[in-house]
């Protein structure tokens, strides 16, 4: 059942890319960052294949506290679907809508890991965090500091880097700094390039255009928005590919003509 709502982490349950002990924590309504994520998971996973996962999220849609609730589905921001399927069970949105929080409906996520804040550097902040099972870095990714964020969205389980782009704390300064890093995933930068509010910001821009792991179709998009001093240094840039670089002399050529 499609809840209407995008974000990085639903896509992933969305494609059926998640591991059951994931989706059975997401039923139990431990997996997610605000009331948003929350309940479209819920909605997802209502009729999952799997019984065990099936009624464990019926176990939590039952157990959401019913005044807040209603007062969420009146927000202006709730998508029309996840509205007719709480319609369906005889919950309305009503009263006042609940002001913007980035707490979920239900808080049944277990106490994080105890995971180390202030490290001597990167290497020994890596250690503990890649050691953890991927269910903490999940809640990590989500909960964590914006240290743990910058180790995290690097993880080469592509659900955990996903969770740190759906994270609440999230801030536009690290999502210009993660189009900076060498170790990011393709998955990483495609998730950002296709979020138009990311995009907006210029430095994001630019860092896609320049990271050679982008894909093509992204950033050769992206070359327009580029300003002249940017687009020189791309078009002789050996780290991107070759048709990037042809593209942006052409489109510099062309600005300084015009």
């Amino acid at each position: 059942m499609d809840p209407g709502l995008r974000t990085p982490l639903i896509d992933f349950f969305r494609r059926g890319e998640v591991a059951r002990d994931v989706r059975l924590m997401a039923a139990q309504g431990a997996l997610a960052p605000r009331a948003h994520e929350q309940l479209a998971l819920l909605v997802l996973l209502s009729d999952d294949s799997d019984p065990d996962i099936a009624r464990a999220t019926a176990e939590t849609l039952a157990a959401l506290p019913e005044q807040p609730l209603r007062a969420f589905l009146a927000r202006s921001d709730v998508p029309d679907e996840i509205r007719r399927f709480f319609a369906s069970r005889g919950v309305e949105s009503g009263g006042v809508a609940a002001a913007d929080s980035e707490e979920p409906l239900i808080d049944t996520l277990a106490e994080l890991a105890d995971v180390p804040e202030d490290t001597a550097g990167a290497e020994a902040e890596r250690k503990p965090l890649s050691s953890l099972p991927v269910i903490d870095r999940i809640k990590l990714a989500m909960k964590g500091t914006r240290e743990q964020r910058g180790q995290l969205v690097r993880d080469s389980n592509k659900l955990v880097a996903a969770a740190v782009l759906s994270s609440p704390k999230l801030t536009d300064s690290e999502v210009e700094a993660f189009t900076k890093m060498g170790n990011v995933t393709e998955d990483v930068l495609r998730i950002i390039g296709m979020n138009r509010a990311w995009t907006k910001n210029y430095g994001v821009i630019a860092g896609l255009c320049r990271h050679p792991k982008t894909p093509p179709a992204i950033s050769m998009q992206m070359l327009n928005r580029l300003h002249e001093r940017d687009l020189k240094m791309l078009a002789i840039d050996r780290n991107v590919p070759e048709g990037l670089r042809a593209l942006a002399r052409k489109v510099a050529t062309k600005a300084k003509q015009g």
